[in-house]
């Protein structure tokens, strides 16, 4: 059987990426060897920046509105994420099962393929097309694919078999995890013991989320899953508490292995998410960065399928993503460093909570792990929102809503139309639409800007190029079929 994109792994990843694909007319099939969806909620921060690419796509209404708290940390350090330049600032509680189940919805309601209990179990590349091996309840079966992208998570089928090569750090420290009904425990935020590190909130379903740390406990070499037993012992070693009499909901343990590919791209097989990248789960970033890596590679992979992509924009998936990447590694690496470290880093930890007083030094950080921070090099041109997602407040209406079919838009802030004639060619891809800025707001006093499907600026009226230029080089030649 023909597919024009294989996705592996339907994750909030995978599946986040089918419906981008969808929205750009790509035919996808998503397989995940899970005959249903998972129950267990690891992930539950959505940042701010997803939270505006949810909205882009029209998934706020489906989602509802979270829970919002406005309080972020940096290795346990609290940090006020109030003030990031977001319609949507602070964290967002959504349980990884409702972000999935939002996502898959989406996705199929798009006509996405989704097919559980199809377990990829090989691939072979060749020059047009990619050979994938499934096991499936009927037997073994076959998919042949243009392009494949693995959403696999951290041990991904796709990347092993592949030949996808990664670098980086192995684990040396870790934290045991559970959710626990039936236990009476104070909620505590990173609360530091002469022992070790512990971490509970209780759910208005009464279920209580602990995480424990010893410190300079290594790694646990048990081949598996930790059993409630040595969650319930090591968190009796930290706090003096027993929570053996619950009754845990699921358990596991992960730790701060630091690991990223050397390529996002090999041909025709691409990685996303934590099958890309492998870091501790620290503050809700690793789910975050793996959202917007699908973002950045839909609409990208769905121009190639429909034969508009111009040279070079499949690669810059990797060029792109893969520099974030290293960057939310590099602050994740620093934020186990302060979180898991004992007695030793309390200097450390002390000046950053100095530093963190600062509104730059905040501001700075903030950006980083909300997401909205993010920047691409888009080529030439000089002025300070290049490369940055448009502000969603800069215009009125917001610009979220102009986002929602995933095409470029050429923004014309003149009130008059006068730019709309020149993406007249590129019809097919890209909408030319009016809109108010708002006063002395940062599209104050710019005639028009162009913006990528992903929401990110790439061309600015009067910074040296022509509009056509920036129009060929993300969407290809003129009056191509769409």
């Amino acid at each position: 059987m023909n597919a024009r994109v294989v996705i592996a792994g339907a994750g909030p990843v995978g599946l986040l990426l089918a419906g981008e694909l969808r929205l750009g007319g790509a035919e996808v099939v998503v397989v995940d060897r899970l005959a249903e969806p998972t129950t267990e909620s690891r992930a539950s921060t959505l940042h701010a920046r997803t939270m505006e690419v949810f909205d882009q796509r029209g998934l706020l209404e489906r989602l509802g509105t979270p829970p919002n708290d406005p309080a972020g940390h940096f290795g346990g350090i609290r940090m006020s994420l109030a003030g990031v330049p977001s319609s949507y600032p602070g964290q967002w509680k959504v349980p990884q099962t409702r972000t999935e189940a939002v996502l898959a919805e989406w996705a199929r309601d798009l006509g996405a393929d989704l097919r559980r209990g199809h377990e990829l179990t090989g691939l072979t590349q060749h020059n047009d097309h990619v050979e994938v091996e499934l096991a499936t309840p009927d037997g073994p079966a076959d998919l042949r694919a243009t392009y494949l992208v693995g959403c696999d998570g951290e041990q991904s089928t796709v990347g092993s078999l592949a030949g996808f090569a990664f670098s980086g750090e192995m684990a040396d420290k870790e934290m045991l995890r559970a959710d626990v009904a039936g236990i009476e425990i104070p909620d505590r935020r990173f609360e530091r013991f002469p022992a070790g590190l512990a971490v509970a909130g209780r759910r208005p379903d009464g279920v209580t989320r602990v995480m424990v740390h010893e410190f300079g406990r290594p790694v646990g070499k048990r081949g598996g899953e930790p059993e409630f037993g040595e969650v319930a012992q090591a968190w009796r070693r930290v706090t003096g508490e027993d929570i053996v009499g619950g009754t845990p909901l699921w358990v596991n343990a992960f730790d701060n292995t630091s690991r990223q590919a050397a390529r996002y791209r090999f041909g025709r097989i691409f990685l996303a998410g934590d099958a890309a990248h492998a870091q501790m789960p620290v503050g809700g970033q690793a789910l975050n960065l793996g959202l917007q890596d699908a973002v950045n590679l839909g609409w990208k992979l769905a121009a190639a399928v429909a034969g508009w992509a111009p040279e070079g924009v499949l690669d810059s998936y990797h060029a792109e993503r893969h520099e974030v990447g290293a960057r939310v590694l590099a602050n994740i690496r620093a934020q186990a460093l302060v979180l898991l470290g004992g007695g030793e880093v309390e200097p450390v930890r002390g000046l950053l909570a100095e530093l963190l007083e600062y509104d730059e030094v905040r501001a700075s950080v903030a950006a980083t792990v909300s997401g909205v921070g993010i920047y691409y090099d888009v080529g030439p041109g000089v002025h300070p929102l290049l490369g940055y997602r448009i502000p969603p407040e800069g215009t009125r209406p917001g610009s979220a809503p102009l986002l929602r079919s995933a095409r470029g838009v050429l923004l014309d802030l003149t009130g008059s139309a006068a730019w709309a004639g020149r993406a007249a060619p590129w019809a097919g891809r890209v909408d030319a639409v009016t809109a108010e800025p708002v006063p002395e707001g940062p599209l104050w006093g710019i005639e028009a800007v162009l913006v990528r499907p992903d929401g990110h600026v790439v061309w600015v009226a009067g910074d040296g190029t022509e509009v056509e230029s920036a129009l060929r080089r993300w969407f290809g030649a003129e009056g191509r079929a769409s």
